[in-house]
């Protein structure tokens, strides 16, 4: 009976005073995950030997995915939130298509026998550096709002490398005659531009959650 009166009371509490789920931190885990991940990317792409599954790749990806679906899960019970909950729920989501399109990526190397060659692992630097910076910036946005404000031209630029080299490296393959090979590099390149694209996003929302904290 003792048991069964303390259950109700703590019910009658967390009704009052719901429970506050700490999404800070649960963005720093997913982000951190995703800059693990693009490391691994590029730590596959050094091998270079298309036999070999991205195995790290796969299981970081498959960890940041259950923190994504965790966050969502955790959204629908939350009362209150530290800002928007859409903006939280956009961040993790555009964070989780980062990964997704690097095992993409992989996947289509392996399957069109395309070996990683300067401008895939030019492109990969670029989204390692740019989720670095995520990293350090949401570590930091909840206590240093203007530092972390001054970090997304940095974040930005790694995008914008991303595009550059696409562009490059594209016109380069159309002074080419192997039609073949052109479009399998094209699919190759085209979507680590697409986890450039949403790197993009990202920083997007997070400017957007920085301007609502300041």
């Amino acid at each position: 009976m003792e048991n069964k009166g303390q259950e109700t009371k703590a019910g009658l509490w967390n009704s009052i005073f719901p429970p506050r789920y700490d999404f800070l931190g649960m963005l720093l885990s997913q982000a951190t995950e995703t800059r693990d991940g693009v490391r691994a990317f590029h730590e596959w792409l050094d091998m270079d030997d298309l036999s070999q599954e991205p195995g790290e790749l796969i299981r970081i990806e498959q960890q940041a995915d259950d923190l994504r679906l965790r966050t969502e899960d955790l959204l629908l019970e939350a009362f209150s939130t530290p800002f928007d909950r859409q903006d939280i729920y956009s961040f993790s989501r555009q964070m989780d298509h980062i990964l997704n399109y690097c095992l993409s990526t992989a996947h289509e190397m392996r399957a069109f026998k395309v070996h990683p060659d300067g401008t895939i692992k030019s492109m990969t630097i670029s989204l390692h550096q740019g989720t670095e910076m995520i990293v350090e910036a949401v570590r930091i946005m909840a206590k240093d709002p203007a530092a972390t404000k001054k970090m997304i031209v940095g974040m930005r630029q790694s995008e914008h490398d991303i595009e550059k080299t696409y562009v490059a490296c594209m016109a380069h393959q159309f002074t080419t005659d192997d039609v073949i090979e052109i479009i399998k590099k094209r699919e190759v390149y085209h979507h680590l531009k697409d986890a450039g694209r949403a790197l993009s996003i990202t920083v997007d929302i997070l400017h957007r959650i920085v301007v609502e904290l300041a």
